[in-house]
């Protein structure tokens, strides 16, 4: 199939366009003038007329299924006050009244705008059910609340244990609901196991959502141990009767070194995977917790409170025997790190299994909290990172008083790193936040919330250019898989992988850029979204 799109402004690389670009089986020929492009004999002529074109947007972590999931479970996103959730709550029950386990999902309590402004207890979901067990993760996922029934089903009390993770206990003594780090996972136990049906049924749900954005690629944990055999056989199978309609490339969760010696053993050598369509991947780990719900670990503790540390939710040698297998598997590594002191123990353990030279391109997701002397050693090490501008929509009001103004000045450092040559990408963590490229984009640029404050932006020498931006979420995305040789970009030997605007992202006012809708996505040629 042999195609010309004709009379738009197509975004080569910074400070170069194009008006035509023309594709045979799903590959890139020539990009050019349209007098240049319009002299090859094509089955389909499409006009642009006038509209912007840009590389295909690679999210460089998420969370596919869980997305689906999301979506499919009582959705918290929205919920501005703890009443607000027991109300949502008792609404899904109502309208579900089948189901054996109330999951819900997105909750956050910085976003409470009345009543009080805290961590959701067992107790606010006993006025929901005390009937039916309760499982509320929040927007995070380090951090989840059951309600007494589901404490009960666990037998969880004041003498119950976690390696990694946390049962806080109230002012009783006894839990209090809230689980943290590696305890989610034991609270989200009591949950019915997802057949691979409802798997499936999540993940292309999600995956039909990304497209609709502009994804054209995605690099998604949706494997985080347990029965991960069930996971990787739901993806294997959609890869196989290809049904992908983006290009998907794993980030597999072991934090233990015996289940990633089995999927070394065993799925590692699955040949189902084309390094095109469908990838291996890396290895992703979780040091740490989130700054929001203070398990993000912090060096000094917490400038509003001080004894608070955050949760180490990796040992240091656990983290450094799953990196060096990794590194003689010749498989790369990316982990969760978002404290100071996270950050700092990574970089240690990273350049240790290095020795010098990053050739697996290992990574840090998130950085948030970060000194000066931290980035500088991020870029000697070459060590690639995937930042989340979208996540300062929520962080802006609680940056300084977590951390302090000196640290903050120093903090979600995007366009710092980025200019310093770090390999700096661009994800949304969804389902943490919506994977909208575009709000993530607004917030890289503008460094504000969504109403546009603070005035200014926030640190405003951290704001980056369109062009950086889109590059973050294109090329450089792509360099974290090895791939930036065939995708990231529209060029000649590329693979046609492209995204239409409704409108100019390089002229509008920043500040729409938020609003920014797509009309086509295109993968390897083939239009797999159109509004």
């Amino acid at each position: 199939m042999k195609k010309i799109y004709k009379n738009g402004k197509i975004y080569i690389e910074k400070g170069y366009f194009a008006q035509a670009i023309y594709i045979s089986d799903g590959i890139i020929k020539e990009i050019g003038k349209n007098e240049d492009i319009l002299r090859y004999k094509a089955d389909e002529i499409i006009d642009l007329e006038g509209k912007t074109m840009i590389p295909g947007l690679n999210d460089s972590h998420l969370h596919l299924t869980m997305m689906g999931a999301n979506m499919n479970a009582c959705n918290l996103n929205e919920a501005r006050s703890i009443d607000e959730i027991i109300s949502m709550g008792r609404e899904f029950l109502e309208t579900n009244p089948d189901i054996k386990v109330l999951v819900g999902k997105g909750w956050n309590q910085n976003s409470f705008t009345s009543g009080e402004k805290r961590l959701l207890t067992r107790h606010d979901l006993d006025k929901i059910s005390t009937q039916i067990p309760i499982v509320f993760d929040r927007v995070c996922i380090h951090v989840s609340v059951g309600n007494s029934l589901a404490l009960e089903i666990l037998r969880a009390d004041e003498n119950t244990t976690i390696e990694g993770g946390e049962i806080q206990l109230g002012e009783d003594k006894r839990p209090n609901g809230i689980f943290s780090e590696n305890a989610v996972r034991y609270l989200q136990s009591i949950v019915p196991q997802k057949t691979k049906e409802n798997i499936e049924k999540d993940f292309l749900k999600a995956m039909d959502y990304a497209v609709s954005l502009g994804l054209t690629s995605v690099q998604s944990c949706d494997v985080m141990g347990g029965d991960f055999k069930k996971v990787f056989e739901v993806i294997n199978e959609i890869a196989k009767d290809e049904k992908l309609k983006l290009r998907y490339s794993h980030q597999f969760n072991f934090q233990e070194i015996e289940d990633f010696k089995e999927y070394l053993n065993k799925e590692h050598l699955n040949e189902v995977y084309d390094e095109k369509m469908y990838s291996k991947g890396a290895l992703k780990l979780f040091k740490d917790g989130s700054l929001g719900a203070r398990t993000a670990l912090m060096k000094n503790g917490y400038n509003d409170a001080p004894s608070e540390k955050g949760v180490d939710a990796l040992s240091d040698k656990k983290l450094y025997e799953l990196c060096k297998l990794a590194s003689e598997s010749n498989i790369r590594v990316i982990t969760h790190a978002i404290g100071d002191e996270a950050v700092e123990r990574v970089i240690d353990i990273y350049e240790d299994v290095m020795a010098g030279k990053n050739t697996l391109r290992h990574g840090i997701v998130h950085n948030q909290i970060t000194t000066r002397n931290q980035l500088e050693r991020i870029r000697d090490l070459d060590i690639a990172v995937m930042y989340q501008p979208v996540f300062l929509l929520a962080d802006i009001p609680i940056i300084e008083d977590r951390v302090g103004k000196e640290l903050a000045s120093t903090s979600y450092a995007f366009n710092t790193l980025y200019q310093m040559g770090a390999p700096v990408s661009f994800s949304t963590d969804a389902p943490v936040e919506d994977c909208n490229p575009f709000i993530n984009i607004f917030a890289a640029v503008n460094r504000t919330k969504l109403d546009l404050t603070p005035s200014g932006g926030y640190y405003p020498d951290e704001k980056m250019s369109v062009e950086d931006a889109i590059d973050a979420y294109t090329i450089k995305s792509a360099y974290n898989e090895f791939k930036e040789d065939f995708k990231g970009r529209l060029k000649e030997g590329y693979v046609a992988d492209m995204v239409i605007l409704d409108r100019d992202i390089f002229t509008i006012d920043k500040s729409e850029i938020k609003d920014i809708k797509v009309i086509e996505t295109i993968v390897a040629g083939n239009t797999v979204y159109k509004a």
